[in-house]
């Protein structure tokens, strides 16, 4: 809509005509530069994003949260990265039972037995008195009233072949466990990070919202003045009616985004439950060609890196990065701790074929009195029993259970071998992707950069144009809707490269320290 604004003079030559459009003119100029222009300096220099402070638009409390924070936190209280601990302190237990087969064993018993009634037999008495009768029987009574035994043995394994593997198959698992830790610290450095940027581009998305809402709410209301001045037609002002209706459920989509992004930084912090946060930094400030003329918050957002990838990387560069990444990638090192591990698994269960070769010993002590218990008696009422020896076990035949196992475990390994290729294929294929993304984001992030200024340089001339009454408070309006568009394209290109370089960071095995 193009309202022309101006001093001429009527056809009719009416100087009334004149002074109405000029005190119309600069009454909108006024209202101009007392609503519109404070709003678009405050957000020049606001820079983007919601703005920082204490509450949002209902007052609720937000709790600033710097990525170094955010980091700290998920490491100190991530609940994934407790379950892996977990599990390496499971492996460590395991690791221990395995030596435990190695070492002797040692096994010490005693009992007490009180007989109410001992047992008894009877035997021909011939067996005592020559001259007894063939046929006469004499009672015989076994044990005494009280009897004590004791017996302490020990067994060493001389050579048990599945015993000393499955220690080295538990020094595996274990370094699996180990490299497993290390990977969830990856995960969960990675994923907070890319969730705070995600938080800091939906803050984008709603102030972009939010000030296209107000803009034209305030071109609504000075078209309605122009409508009933008759110098803007009835269709201008449905126009923006509609505009307005299209743009008030988009604010709340982008509100519910931004608090759907604080609920998933909420979880993964393992903070209070509904507990606000806001983020420190602005996508749309950031400077990637020049960080040393960012603000504070923005310089450390660009120093959070791991890896610095060289700027220009041929296939030769491209393979020694890969060689790097095969050496500290923690999903690609899980994999093969997970092969050596169905290797150990496979010498275990062939070691069984193995004969076992144990050395043991014994010492025995027995001791049976009447009347009241003694502990183990007097002397004469005690026996002892020792004994030393060696027990050699070869297993003959077990139902082709071994052999079937050994089969098993070979599968296994051979599964194990494919998925650590495939692995590296993928390992490969994702680090060469993500190294294009991280290269098209920032050449992105240059076009846009220069967007932005072409937009911001088109306000400008709207603005001027407008105060020379040459264009409508319309075209102003759309000017500064093409200005904050461009300005959240700048800052989803910078989620983009803060994104990849996140992702790099994992697949090469480095991650940024918090607080250095």
């Amino acid at each position: 809509m193009i309202v022309k604004l101006g001093r001429e003079r009527d056809p009719r030559g009416s100087e009334m005509t004149t002074n109405v459009r000029w005190w119309i003119q600069a009454g909108l100029m006024l209202g101009f530069l007392l609503g519109v222009l404070p709003g678009v300096v405050a957000a020049q220099v606001g820079g983007g994003g919601l703005t920082g402070g204490s509450a949002d638009a209902s007052g609720t409390q937000l709790q600033p949260l710097t990525l170094d924070e955010a980091l700290t936190r998920a490491l100190e209280s991530n609940r994934e990265l407790r379950r892996a601990q977990l599990g390496l302190l499971e492996a460590e237990g395991q690791v221990t039972e395995a030596w435990g087969n190695v070492y002797p064993r040692v096994d010490l018993s005693t009992s007490y037995t009180r007989n109410l009634s001992p047992t008894a037999t009877f035997l021909p008495a011939i067996l005592f008195n020559p001259d007894a009768d063939p046929n006469e029987l004499m009672r015989v009574q076994f044990g005494a009233d009280n009897v004590w035994s004791g017996s302490i043995s020990v067994e060493q394994p001389i050579f048990e072949a599945q015993a000393f593997v499955g220690v080295g198959a538990a020094g595996r698992f274990q370094a699996l466990q180990e490299e497993s830790v290390r990977g969830v610290v990856h995960e969960v450095v990675t994923g907070v990070r890319i969730e705070y940027y995600g938080l800091l581009l939906a803050r984008e998305r709603a102030r972009l919202t939010e000030r296209s809402l107000e803009r034209v709410r305030e071109s609504l209301v000075e078209t309605r003045a122009l409508a009933r001045a008759g110098l803007a037609s009835e269709y201008d002002v449905l126009r923006l009616e509609v505009e307005v209706a299209n743009l008030e459920p988009q604010l709340r989509r982008a509100e519910n985004e931004v608090r759907q992004s604080e609920r998933e930084l909420v979880t993964q912090l393992e903070l209070e439950p509904g507990a606000r946060v806001e983020p420190v930094g602005s996508l749309a400030s950031i400077n990637l060609e020049e960080p040393e003329a960012n603000t504070a918050e923005n310089r450390r957002l660009l120093q959070l890196f791991g890896f610095e990838p060289p700027a220009d990387l041929d296939e030769e560069g491209l393979g020694e990065l890969f060689s790097r990444a095969r050496v500290n990638s923690s999903a690609l090192q899980q994999v093969g701790l997970n092969e050596e591990l169905r290797h150990a698994e496979l010498r275990a269960e062939q070691a069984d074929f193995f004969p076992r070769v144990f050395l043991f010993g014994s010492y025995d002590v027995q001791a049976q009195q009447d009347g009241s218990p003694e502990f183990f008696g007097m002397s004469g009422q005690r026996g002892y029993g020792r004994n030393v020896g060696i027990r050699v076990s070869i297993p003959l035949f077990t139902g082709m259970q071994r052999g079937a196992r050994v089969q098993q475990r070979r599968a296994s390994l051979r599964s194990a071998e494919l998925e650590f290729e495939l692995a590296e294929d993928r390992l490969r294929d994702e680090l060469r992707t993500v190294l294009e993304s991280t290269e098209e984001a920032r050449l992105r992030s240059s076009s846009q950069a220069l967007a932005v200024e072409q937009a911001r340089r088109g306000y400008e001339i709207a603005s001027a144009q407008y105060r020379e009454g040459t264009s409508s408070q319309l075209e102003l309006t759309d000017a500064e809707v093409a200005l904050r568009q461009s300005e959240f394209n700048y800052a989803e290109a910078v989620f983009d490269y803060l994104s990849a370089r996140a992702q790099l960071d994992r697949i090469v095995g480095r991650m940024p320290v918090p607080g250095q």
